[in-house]
């Protein structure tokens, strides 16, 4: 499929690829090497083929792939103005009956909502030839909304690429029978995209001096519905990008109303022979994913940087209000209001020479396969007449199995002191899966075996009818999540200060990353799926190896300043109680963890105390904090004591919480909760103000909290960005 408004390898999106398909021959196939736009072909050749508006030699592009074209029609009529647009629908709209006539063709498949692609639906339609429309249910910000929606209500049959889109399909009273949640296909050549040799692409465009991630490649369009401004905008633009003083591709637009006047205003500023830019009008599609891929930032208006270029995690700005309605990765920045060189030159400042996660929003690969099956599933006997549903069909109706509509899922890592976890994570909050080995030691063994498992389970998660959105990762310790990076761990995880854990499973999965602490998961999980769900304000406390927690103020995790927030384990409830790992002493975690309440189970165990009729402790296996419990519950006196102990530290330091923060809802999290429950509430009645001791503290019900905040960072992330 083209790159969108994009001038590529003579492939703009001004030509629409319509094609005609009989489905009698079995031998489909979809895609040709080297051809982006779709299409279907019976064994060597297609069929039938239209093309409208051969521009720029397109359809040499297509016979070097080695494919016959039956018919080419001109019908654009030159001009580029408003007039010139309605010319070319009509005068395509005079030459195609003949051609459908004579060609018959069982299916059209229209792609997109360019003005020409209107002119083939519209004809198509009238002529009771089935459409099959691709990329329909976007917004976008221009005319071509109401082109792409017009066509929608043309199309017996859609293949939309995102969630949203098939939404949009469905709100639109679409037979949710004949949508198809596929993905762009573009992705599928994106996101296996490989060119060891970019540098010598990189100098062949843009000269031998320049390096990857050390250029721009700009493209912009006019606005039809506003030419005036866009050009302004354009004239803006091309001010910003001669001041930031880099090497710049500049691709002329397309041929819609005001691309003359763009092209006038680039040899006004003399950009054709200026040193720091190339200005070309195509470049072959595997060359410009290159190009994109390595470049230092994108800007303009096009289409191709909103949706394509996430694939590489390129940094884009988004100028105007062209894509402004467009689903995007959080690579994009968008500068709505263009109006000065000032704002587009901090733009650039700000995105050129980042590197974003990869993102999936609109394609993970697999689009073709899927396409295929949904076009054999397409019944040629059954009645033309759309049937419109109203009213709009009920929540994920559209997840049909003969489609290959996956269930939404996450994968999802833990990454504890002992074990290491990886799950498929739904978008429901069920575990359809779960892997778990042990934690290695050293920084290269557990990186190496993180990356194993994900690859696994990503793998395994096609098998399992699942689509992966993204990696969430739960790792004790300070984290930056902004950055995913680990900053400093916890004694327990070694060697695992100042580690990026997003860039290579980013660059491995090609899916985004997100990362952060434990505790906070752990309230993300309850947000989410648990007991916090719908609440405003709420505190975790996860009790387990150590003690850690999460703040949840008005619907949103607290991280802090320096992203040490909610570190609740180690509030000091006592000025002279024991040491805790921190290097501090009197810390709820040096009383009621795990492994402070190992500590004590030892010292009894030394002194012969802990073991009561009914308990033995095998040779080979060491005391534990299980042992103590057991202890307690089978009358042992001193164990019951320092239970108590422990349960009146974590009640404390929950009072702490209720006077500093007055939460609705304290929830307690992890193995040991059930133990402490009892004695924090009776803490709470004797400590605390008369104001917070109806607020209610509650056990979690949550099997796997860290599992599922881990996915729900990647259930609930919203990608858009706002200048």
């Amino acid at each position: 499929m083209p790159i969108n408004d994009c001038s590529v390898a003579g492939k703009p999106r001004e030509q629409t690829a319509a094609l005609f398909i009989n489905l009698n021959n079995t031998r489909s196939r979809l895609f040709a090497p080297g051809w982006k736009s779709m299409c279907i072909l019976t064994g060597k050749h297609a069929l039938i083929s239209l093309f409208l508006s051969c521009f720029r030699n397109t359809y040499r592009m297509i016979e070097q792939d080695d494919f016959d074209i039956n018919t080419r029609l001109h019908t654009i009529v030159r001009g580029e103005d408003e007039a010139a647009m309605v010319e070319s629908v009509g005068l395509a709209l005079v030459k195609l009956p003949d051609v459908l006539n004579r060609l018959k063709p069982d299916i059209m498949i229209v792609h997109g909502d360019r003005f020409d692609a209107l002119a083939l639906a519209t004809s198509a339609a009238l002529m009771n030839i089935r459409i099959l429309h691709i990329e329909g249910g976007e917004v976008s910000g221009t005319i071509d909304d109401s082109i792409r929606h017009a066509i929608t209500k043309l199309a017996h049959y859609h293949v939309c690429c995102t969630r949203s889109a098939e939404q949009h399909l469905i709100s639109m009273c679409e037979d949710h029978d004949r949508i198809l949640l596929a993905g762009c296909p573009s992705y599928d050549k994106l996101l296996s995209a490989k060119n060891k040799d970019y540098m010598s692409i990189i100098r062949m465009w843009l000269g031998d001096d320049v390096k990857s991630k050390d250029y721009i490649v700009a493209l912009q369009h006019p606005v039809t519905t506003d030419i005036k401004h866009s050009i302004k905008m354009f004239e803006l633009t091309l001010d910003a990008l001669i001041s930031f003083n880099k090497r710049t591709l500049v691709l002329f637009p397309n041929i819609d109303a005001g691309s003359k006047e763009m092209v006038r205003v680039m040899r006004k500023k003399g950009i054709e022979h200026h040193p720091n830019f190339r200005a070309v009008k195509h470049v072959p599609f595997d060359q410009f994913i290159q190009l994109v891929a390595h470049a230092g930032c994108m800007i303009g208006n096009s289409s191709c940087g909103v949706r394509e270029v996430g694939a590489f995690g390129t940094p884009v700005i988004n100028l105007g209000t062209r894509q402004i309605g467009r689903e995007t990765g959080e690579n994009v920045l968008h500068v709505r209001d263009a109006d000065t060189q000032d704002k587009i030159l901090q733009a650039l400042h700000l995105q050129f020479g980042k590197q974003y996660p990869c993102s999936k929003i609109y394609g993970d690969g697999n689009a073709v396969p899927r396409i295929l099956k949904f076009l054999k599933s397409i019944d040629l006997q059954e009645p033309l007449q759309k049937k419109f549903c109203f009213p709009p069909v009920k929540e994920n109706i559209s997840q049909d199995i003969d489609h290959i509509l996956e269930t939404l899922s996450a994968l999802a890592v833990d990454l504890g002191g002992t074990n290491l976890r990886v799950a498929i994570v739904s978008m429901k909050g069920e575990i359809v899966k779960k892997y778990t080995q042990f934690n290695p030691k050293t920084y290269e063994e557990r990186i190496n075996l993180i990356l194993q498992m994900c690859v696994e389970a990503a793998a395994e998660a096609v098998k399992l009818n699942c689509r992966i959105l993204g990696v969430g990762i739960s790792t004790g310790g300070r984290v930056n999540p902004r950055e995913g990076i680990v900053l400093h761990s916890t004694k327990l995880i070694q060697e695992w200060n100042s580690v990026d854990l997003r860039t290579p499973l980013s660059d491995t999965l090609h899916l985004p990353v997100w990362v952060d602490n434990d505790g906070n998961c752990a309230a993300l999980a309850e947000r989410k799926f648990g007991q916090g769900k719908g609440l405003e304000n709420f505190v975790t406390l996860i009790t387990g190896t150590g003690i850690g927690g999460g703040i949840i103020h008005q619907h949103e995790l607290i991280h802090g300043s320096s992203f040490c927030a909610a570190e609740l384990g180690h509030l000091v409830v006592s000025l002279d109680g024991p040491d805790c790992s921190c290097g501090s002493h009197g810390c709820i975690e040096a009383y009621a963890s795990g492994m402070a309440l190992q500590r004590e189970a030892k010292k009894l165990h030394d002194e012969d105390l802990l073991l009561v009729e009914g308990m033995s402790v095998p040779k080979d296996e060491a005391v534990s904090a299980v042992h103590l419990i057991q202890a307690a519950k089978l009358g042992n006196v001193k164990a019951q004591s320092i239970l108590r102990t422990a349960g009146t530290a974590l009640g404390l330091g929950v009072v702490n919480i209720l006077h500093t923060i007055n939460p609705s809802l304290v929830i307690l999290s992890g193995v040991l909760a059930s133990h402490y429950i009892h004695i924090v509430k009776d803490v709470i009645r004797q400590q605390a103000l008369s104001s917070v001791q109806d607020v209610d503290v509650v056990v979690s019900d949550l099997v796997d909290p860290a599992l599922l905040g881990a996915a729900s960072m990647v259930l609930d992330y919203t990608t858009r960005r706002i200048c």
